[in-house]
């Protein structure tokens, strides 16, 4: 991935921050972005080497700009690396509020299809192009009281094999990547609303988290970013159209 230029959304934390510093020690060329902007300072004097940039993937008018700052930064694109999401509300589906809904879909879906809509034209000019989506386990299973979360990374898998078969014969290779339970701040804040939303207590769901998979704990943003460098490297070359799931085996999702 020597040279390669990358984009990374929601890139100042977490999985894409994580996955930044991989592709930045492979020898890739590296732009984040991000809404938070106090992250996107602490990014800039941490990793001086890679560019951070203010942008919310649900503004086509941030999207366009985003691009056009790639295009004088890189000179084009390689990988795409669609990292923004929204955990949602957590609650029954009676009350579960229209906003809430709109506004998880609206982050969760339709910046993933902004981004690759802006992304496609100069992949097709790239080397070795693809596009990782990030989805998650609730993209591959039920989760009760998550039902708006669940529905919006299901859609990012219909939105990743629709476009695996769309632009194969462009040579660009898309695939998703589904975390499970990834142990940091947005998880816990998904616990503490679930124990809110049920009445147990905080250890009792976090436990209840731990041991839904067969590994009996959650998986780490190292191990995600991992996968997301191999999706995109000469090793996946024919990785194409694929769910790739880092849950460390979870059949059920509570």
């Amino acid at each position: 991935m020597l040279g390669q230029r990358v984009l990374i959304t929601a890139g100042a934390g977490g999985i894409g921050l994580q996955t930044a510093r991989g592709f930045l020690e492979a020898g890739s060329k590296v732009m984040v972005c991000d809404v938070d902007e106090s992250a996107l300072k602490i990014v800039h004097e941490q990793f001086p080497n890679i560019r951070a940039v203010r942008a919310d993937v649900c503004s086509e008018a941030d999207v366009i700009s985003l691009f056009s700052e790639i295009d004088r930064e890189f000179g084009g694109l390689d990988i795409l690396i669609n990292n923004a999401g929204v955990a949602g509300p957590t609650a029954p589906i009676e009350e579960v509020q229209l906003h809430d809904l709109l506004k998880t879909l609206h982050v969760n879906v339709v910046g993933q299809f902004l981004c690759a809509k802006h992304a496609v034209p100069r992949l097709r000019k790239g080397r070795s192009p693809a596009i990782v989506n990030l989805s998650s386990a609730a993209g591959n299973l039920g989760m009760p009281r998550r039902s708006v979360y669940s529905s919006s990374k299901w859609a990012v898998i219909g939105l990743t094999k629709s476009l695996a078969i769309e632009l194969g014969g462009d040579g660009i290779r898309v695939n998703a990547v589904l975390p499970g339970a990834v142990d940091g701040p947005r998880i816990r804040a998904v616990i503490s609303a679930k124990a809110n939303s049920t009445g147990k207590a905080v250890n009792e769901v976090a436990a209840a988290y731990e041991m839904q998979s067969s590994l009996g704990r959650m998986i780490t943003a190292e191990e995600v970013a991992n996968t997301i460098l191999f999706a995109c490297s000469a090793s996946a070359s024919a990785t194409h159209g694929q769910a790739l799931v880092v849950d460390g085996h979870t059949q059920s999702l509570s």
